[in-house]
């Protein structure tokens, strides 16, 4: 089993996993999900201190060590049957019903069978049926950059860069839309950047189909959206960084190539990015101290940004 892509889907799914294999070597469970025995501890600890409102000792959940193997001895509430109030399903079933808006959804039969079991489990709530959802979308753009998909045309953008404070023109070789994290992108291939860029929907000022056919290379890395908004290329800047335990929540929150245990709590990680001023944003935001490993300049790109904002609050 590959690693999971953060750690809070890891932690939903290590109680489920241990109540089904009791009794289990730390060593296997931290081989299945992809992780070190020392984050495995971690994990566990932390749920250690999850539970029931009240929070005391007998609402919580709990674990058992012996001889390197590891159970859930109190799972609380976890193996009983799920029972929704009728506020419950109709969050559940208006969630899964803005999901089904999505254009270009996988397993799109599966959700909506799963819908109309929402309705039957919880027949005191409004069915779907009842429910009417839709999506804060730019439906002119929307429109625009799906019909050039399925024309298999390109497509000239007014683009706002936001890093930049700059409006930009540029033909791009549409490849999909997406809806991620309450969010419309588009996926292209930019003839000016000469490679893949995610082009967000509320920046783009004005999209404009133009009458000549589109070229998408072959992309040099797969993967779907589920994998992670952000998809890699070999050209993108290698980043290596070392963040204390206060920082260590980035990891949970941005792609990451690998992440790596220190000493005293610290990790290293790796990433990669196509424009390394967002991320020196993030460095400079953060709080505790962090080290740069690579590339030398991002440091001083840090300082950089950091004189700027001085400068434009001190005029």
């Amino acid at each position: 089993m590959t690693a999971l892509g953060g750690r809070l889907p890891r932690l939903l799914a290590l109680v489920p996993w241990l109540l089904r294999h009791p009794d289990s070597h730390v060593a296997d469970v931290a081989a299945h999900f992809g992780i070190s025995e020392k984050q495995l501890t971690g994990d566990i600890q932390l749920l250690w201190m999850c539970g029931l409102p009240g929070y005391l000792p007998d609402d919580l959940l709990d674990f058992a060590f012996e001889d390197d193997r590891v159970s859930v001895t109190d799972p609380l509430t976890l193996t009983r049957p799920l029972r929704l109030s009728a506020e419950e399903a109709t969050a559940l079933q208006v969630a899964a019903r803005a999901l089904a808006e999505v254009g270009d959804l996988a397993e799109r039969d599966a959700l909506e069978r799963a819908i109309v079991k929402l309705a039957v489990a919880a027949p005191a709530a409004p069915t779907a049926l009842d429910l009417d959802v839709a999506l804060d979308t730019p439906e002119g753009q929307l429109a625009t950059l799906r019909s050039a998909i399925e024309a298999k045309v390109a497509v000239h953008l007014t683009y706002f860069v936001e890093s930049r404070d700059e409006l930009t023109e540029r033909d791009v070789d549409p490849v999909r839309v997406i809806s991620w994290g309450g969010r419309w992108y588009l996926d292209a291939w930019c003839r000016v950047a000469e490679g893949f860029r995610l082009f967000r929907l509320d920046r783009i000022r004005a999209a404009t189909v133009l009458a000549e056919p589109s070229s998408v290379p072959v992309r040099d890395t797969g993967g779907e959206p589920s994998d992670g908004l952000y998809r890699p290329s070999p050209h993108d800047v290698r980043i290596v960084l070392e963040l204390p335990p206060a920082s260590s929540w980035v990891t949970d929150v941005y792609q990451m190539d690998a992440v790596e245990d220190l000493p005293d709590g610290w990790v290293r990680v790796s990433l990669r990015t196509a424009d390394t001023r967002p991320l020196a944003r993030l460095l400079l935001s953060l709080e505790a101290p962090w080290r740069v490993i690579e590339p030398a300049g991002l440091t001083e790109l840090v300082r950089e940004i950091a004189r700027d904002a001085v400068e434009q609050y001190a005029s």
